[in-house]
């Protein structure tokens, strides 16, 4: 079963990477994806009806790693087509427009998660009621679920991976509407230049600088880790003037690689390796 998830995950991957390198602009983007996803979905739906799960760690995996990813995707591409499509042309207008939609956002973030005990323990990376979250039919109504529990198909949603999706969408938007605010805000052209023939620059891809983003915030090297993840990328954006988008969106993709998942660092170690060995 887990082939079926790596190769439906890849496909995601991929079809962002195309639609990435096309001439669409945003709003026709998110359509084209939003379609994709839903396709997508529905085939998978269909697979797993058809086939069943293997067994319980494999009916939790999907429902708590997989179809929250894939749905997650559909909430954020479905919310950015919604903002985008409203934005103001008006350059004056857009940084207030871009901040208005945060605040938004952080009052969803406050309404569908301050009090609720499942994002406490989802974020504390707890696994302990995973069989009564993530399993079928494990519904508790007395708990006062939301009421589109009803209308939900219960041979293909526990309930709680749609919760899932929603914390995984609402942060990924939030890098989102982040880095459009930075964006437009003006930075100084001749700032971090060495001199006037060299100007520092980032020459690997994006995904190469988030892994490396990652790894120094992860390993507490900035700042013993005070610095904060959202810091740290601002800092690099501003070094090597690079917009880097939605670094978690990138580090959720990067988790579900196809062989090494930290492809970047991988390579600093192997040419700092054959480095030295050629410096004896």
């Amino acid at each position: 079963m887990k082939e079926l998830y790596k190769t439906a995950l890849l496909a995601i991957e991929n079809e962002e990477k195309n639609i990435a390198r096309s001439e669409k602009n945003v709003i026709n983007e998110m359509r084209h994806l939003i379609s994709f996803l839903q396709k997508l979905l529905i085939k998978l739906k269909s697979e797993i009806l058809a086939k069943g799960f293997n067994n319980t760690r494999d009916e939790i995996f999907f429902f708590k790693h997989v179809k929250p990813i894939i749905l997650g995707k559909l909430i954020y591409y479905n919310r950015i087509l919604r903002i985008e499509s409203c934005s103001p042309i008006n350059d004056y207008l857009i940084e207030n427009f871009y901040e208005d939609q945060l605040k938004i956002l952080d009052k969803d973030n406050r309404k569908y998660f301050q009090y609720s005990n499942f994002y406490k323990y989802y974020r504390s990376g707890r696994t302990d009621l995973d069989e009564k979250y993530f399993r079928l039919g494990q519904i508790d109504i007395l708990e006062g679920v939301n009421s589109y529990v009803f209308e939900i198909d219960s041979n293909f949603s526990t309930y709680y991976d749609y919760e899932t999706a929603k914390i995984i969408a609402l942060n990924w938007l939030h890098s989102y509407l982040s880095s459009k605010k930075t964006k437009i805000q003006p930075k100084d052209e001749n700032f971090f230049k060495v001199n006037d023939d060299i100007e520092i620059s980032w020459t690997e891809s994006k995904n190469a600088l988030i892994e490396l983003i990652y790894a120094l915030h992860i390993s507490n090297s900035i700042s013993n880790g005070r610095a904060g993840l959202t810091n740290i990328s601002k800092m690099f954006e501003d070094i090597f003037k690079v917009n880097l988008g939605d670094i978690h969106h990138a580090f959720y993709q990067m988790k579900y690689r196809a062989g090494t998942k930290t492809r970047y660092l991988h390579f600093l170690i192997n040419s700092l390796e054959r480095y030295m060995d050629n410096d004896l």
